[in-house]
């Protein structure tokens, strides 16, 4: 746990609290709040965007959860927009949480007396930016956590309250990691709130040195696999962006190609000389070789199909020995 220098003095009052955020992470901080009694007086979420083939409005998750819980909500399209800020400061809260939510102009985070703070699912400074909980899983990292900070004028760059640590377990992926950093994160927010109640905040600047990792916005192009890497490379890729948005590759068979997502796999470190990308398939298994060894496919995706396992493809479909993936 991580406390130090910077004393910022408060009275004890109570707390009224503006939520910020848009995805399921922040529903359930959320949640926690309401559970443990705090008055949220407001939450901002997302606008609602069109979505998926028909293009229905889709809700974010802050929102289903306001709307469920009578929660007042705010929606801006723009947080400079002089009716968003009159109706934010007319909620007369004197703090604001941020969740994984937008960055935030300095006439919003300025406004509460007693600021606003952000929860990031990262040990600060590591992996600061749009996808922590990817980018520490990919990168092969043991250990990551949570942070609590006041945010300034830049990205997930202001004096941290607290940080809490976990390890990461080897074959956990994206989405195991994403609901234990939650659990974490809510336990984490409660603490941050005790702290800013009593009055006796402490924080610490964050240090600013060449090794910090950086949490890069997820794309086709970093989500794709490269089967020139090592096996451990590739499978961490792979589990680093399970279940969403899944790593993909080309599936090549004669005169044929696939855009494939790859689910599940598990790591093979064996001596072989079998040619790098090269398919080898039974009746219910899939191996992939790599340089050190194979990735097996567990579950995958084949366009305008759904996830399935290995088994279930490989009855409906045969590769021939010139398979490959690219």
């Amino acid at each position: 746990m991580l406390r130090a220098s910077q004393p910022l003095a408060m009275t004890m009052e109570k707390l009224k609290i503006v939520f910020m955020g848009t995805p399921e992470f922040a529903v359930g901080i959320l949640d926690t709040l309401i559970k443990n009694n705090y008055n949220v007086v407001g939450v901002i979420t997302a606008a609602d965007k069109p979505a998926g083939r028909g293009q229905k409005i889709k809700y974010s998750a802050v929102k289903e959860y306001a709307l469920a819980n009578n929660l007042t909500l705010l929606q801006p399209t723009n947080l400079k927009d002089e009716g968003f800020l009159t109706e934010l400061k007319g909620l007369n809260a004197n703090l604001q949480i941020v969740v994984a939510f937008r960055m935030l102009p300095e006439v919003v985070w300025k406004m509460p007396e007693f600021g606003t703070f952000n929860l990031h699912a990262s040990l600060l400074p590591n992996y600061r930016g749009a996808a922590p909980i990817n980018w520490a899983i990919i990168n092969g990292d043991t250990k990551t956590g949570v942070t609590t900070f006041f945010i300034d004028d830049k990205i997930d760059t202001g004096a941290m309250i607290l940080s809490t640590e976990t390890e990461i377990n080897p074959e956990e992926n994206a989405g195991n990691l994403h609901d234990r950093l939650m659990q974490l994160g809510s336990k984490t927010v409660i603490e941050t709130l005790a702290i800013i109640e009593k009055g006796n905040v402490t924080t610490t600047i964050q240090k600013e040195n060449s090794e910090i990792k950086t949490a890069y916005k997820l794309n086709k192009e970093n989500c794709k696999i490269d089967w020139t890497k090592s096996a451990k490379e590739i499978y961490n890729l792979i589990r680093g962006l399970s279940p969403y948005p899944s790593a993909w590759c080309f599936f090549q068979d004669k005169n044929e190609e696939w855009n494939v997502k790859i689910h599940e796999a598990k790591m093979i470190l064996e001596n072989h000389t079998i040619a790098t990308g090269t398919l080898i398939c039974s009746k219910k298994e899939m191996k992939i070789a790599v340089k050190d060894g194979y990735i097996q496919v567990i579950s995958l995706q084949f366009p305008g199909k759904k996830k399935m396992n290995v088994g279930e493809l490989l009855n409906g479909i045969t590769f021939s020995e010139e398979a490959k993936v690219v």
